[in-house]
């Protein structure tokens, strides 16, 4: 059956067209073969290095994410984040033998140095799964941090680092917090929570000489101030986390320039001698090579104040990076040869590897993924969204507060309203075709004006898009698709205790007896196919900082992903909805549930 399913998924990619759009890669140990995980097209694709053509493929679950070896190099782990399983290929015969079940929308998995166990990272589970590979069964879950992310062994195989693009849920606007996760896999333990101060968006983490140092590439948003500082400053900055027993605190040091922005750091690669550290820039469109003694050298010789301020030092960058180098659009993994020689980069929009001289840090060759001729308006769009050209001196794109096509989970003061005024929570993007007006007071009607000269007068102050191109990022936009609910049972049906919460949804009566006012009936603003009556309305959680009560009703599809909570992103929870922001009963009748009964009415919810 498997087969019958994998040969119908790569008739169908054949048919529709789809874009391989290539986001991890794994070299065998003998640097012959790239093995490569196209997201677009759910497949693994075999490359012969040396020829730079390719030579087998194997479909894979739905949206994979990463790819992996095992410890002797005869299998593959490929994380499937819509699948919720991680397929174990044969690198032999190149076919899957086995499924993994891991948590929910597994990221990334990588087995420790013995290749007894694999540790998977779930994003939307916010844990790490232990999987006994013997037994191909999960032995215990550890927490994470929120939108647990990518994974790496360290060195010398004592230390699985993981990392999170989304931040620690704190006081409302307060400064952002992240962590890298750090376990023993001797213990399989967390044994460290390595603070990253004011990052969000962590992605990829390098392990370095030995073991004993790590670097983490990270975003540092600056959401807390108004928007207006794009052309004074940055608001968001680009940079690496450096920590271990080498250098011992957690040090950021930026990646940016005077003038230049390269955004966002995404994957990682150190070659063999240690000497150079290679970082993917998404939205830049390039790999940033840098001398990794002199980087360490420039840290070392801190006093511990510049240590501190040294993130915010957008001079620093010239001691320690030696070039950047142009690749394709929107890169993304990156690996090296064995001998240290060759960079392999994923571009992600172009469907390509670009492979660059690591000695003259330049792209020597690119090799075809195999793509459709022709760019539909929403590739087209799709590429515009990930770029960060149109950003004065490059500074974001899109995909910079959007990641990955969905959000940052972060609030942001977006000054074209006044300054300190109409806090905004960011907003996911799935499924938000038919949801207009747009924005939290409702004033855009259209994507095309939530877009257009909204976002290019007030986010990007430089280069705005053509009517064409307009088109292509709304294009785009619409056509992103909602993730599976892991909230619902796969036969459709409710468990109880959802349908005790369903009940209350749609209850038009307070427990009392007195009937509830309809604009107070929890279904009939969130109604629809989207749960929203797409109105305007007053639920009592405006803040002196709003310049109006009225809020746009919001989407509750997949609602569960998208915390914070209430249009300024103040409640952390569904349950702070309710009970925090929700004290005279304007937001729905709650006060009269139970403890119980909020617990009903919210598992519900997350099923919508």
């Amino acid at each position: 059956m498997r087969a019958l399913l994998i040969m119908l998924c790569a008739t169908a990619t054949a048919l529709w067209g789809a874009y391989p759009s290539p986001i991890e890669i794994a070299v065998s140990a003998n640097g012959s073969r790239l093995y490569v995980v196209c997201e677009g097209t759910d497949e693994v694709v075999e490359v012969d290095a040396a020829a730079g053509t390719v030579v087998r493929r194997v479909g894979v679950g739905q949206h994979p994410k990463s790819v992996a070896f095992s410890a002797d190099g005869r299998q593959l782990y490929v994380a499937n984040s819509w699948s919720d399983t991680v397929s174990v290929i044969d690198a032999a015969s190149l076919k899957v033998v086995k499924e993994l079940a891991a948590g929910y929308e597994p990221n990334a998995a990588v087995a420790d140095l013995e290749g007894r166990f694999l540790y998977v990272a779930n994003r939307i589970g916010n844990d790490i799964s232990v999987i006994d590979l013997a037994r191909g069964v999960e032995t215990k879950r550890l927490l994470a941090g929120r939108g647990a992310a990518y994974l790496t062994l360290s060195a010398d195989g004592r230390r699985m680092y993981g990392t999170h693009i989304y931040p620690r849920l704190g006081p409302f606007r307060s400064p952002l917090e992240s962590e890298v996760t750090v376990i023993d896999t001797r213990r399989q333990v967390v044994i460290e929570r390595e603070r990253l101060p004011n990052a969000a968006g962590v992605f990829h983490v390098a392990s370095a000489n030995g073991g004993r140092l790590a670097i983490a590439a990270q975003m540092r948003p600056k959401n807390l101030i108004p928007l207006a500082h794009v052309e004074h400053g940055w608001v968001i900055g680009n940079s690496l986390s450096v920590f271990g027993a080498d250098i011992g605190e957690v040090v950021e040091v930026p990646i940016d320039e005077l003038d230049r922005y390269y955004t966002p750091p995404f994957g990682l690669a150190v070659t063999p001698g240690n000497e150079q550290l290679f970082v993917s820039t998404t939205g830049s469109d390039s790999v940033t090579a840098i001398n990794l003694p002199k980087l360490l050298a420039y840290i070392r010789a801190a006093t511990p104040e510049q240590r501190r301020l040294m993130a915010n030092d957008l001079s620093a960058s010239a001691n320690y990076v030696s070039a950047r180098i142009p690749v394709g659009r929107a890169p993304k993994g990156l690996a090296l040869s064995p001998d240290g020689k060759r960079l392999y980069v994923a571009n992600r929009m172009d469907d390509t590897i670009s492979v660059v001289d690591t000695a003259a840090h330049r792209a020597t060759s690119t090799i075809a993924l195999g793509r459709p001729v022709k760019l539909t308006p929403e590739r087209r769009g799709e590429r515009l969204f990930y770029s960060a050209r149109f950003g004065f001196q490059g500074h974001f794109g899109c995909a910079n507060c959007h990641i990955e096509a969905t959000v940052d989970e972060l609030s942001w003061d977006l000054e074209p309203d006044g300054f300190g005024v109409d806090i905004v929570e960011n907003r996911l993007l799935e499924d938000v075709a038919d949801t207009a007006p747009f924005k939290w007071n409702g004033s855009n009607p259209d994507l095309e004006t939530e877009c257009g000269p909204r976002t290019e007068k007030y986010f990007y102050r430089a280069q705005s898009y053509s009517p064409a191109e307009l088109a292509d990022v709304v294009a785009f936009i619409k056509s992103i698709p909602l993730r599976p609910n892991r909230f619902r049972r796969q036969d459709g049906e409710l468990t109880a205790q959802q349908e005790r919460g369903k009940a209350i949804f749609e209850r038009t009566r307070a427990k009392n007896g007195t009937p509830i006012d309809d604009t107070n009936q929890c279904y009939v603003c969130h109604s629809g196919p989207h749960y929203t009556d797409q109105q305007l309305a007053d639920v009592g959680t405006g803040k002196p900082t709003d310049r109006s009560p009225l809020v746009d009703v919001p989407q509750l599809t997949n609602v569960a992903l998208g915390a914070p909570y209430l249009h300024d992103g103040s409640a952390r929870t569904l349950e702070e909805i309710w009970t925090v922001f929700n004290p005279h009963d304007r937001h729905g009748v709650t006060n009269d549930l139970s403890k119980d009964e909020l617990n009903d009415l919210i598992e519900y919810v997350k099923t919508l």
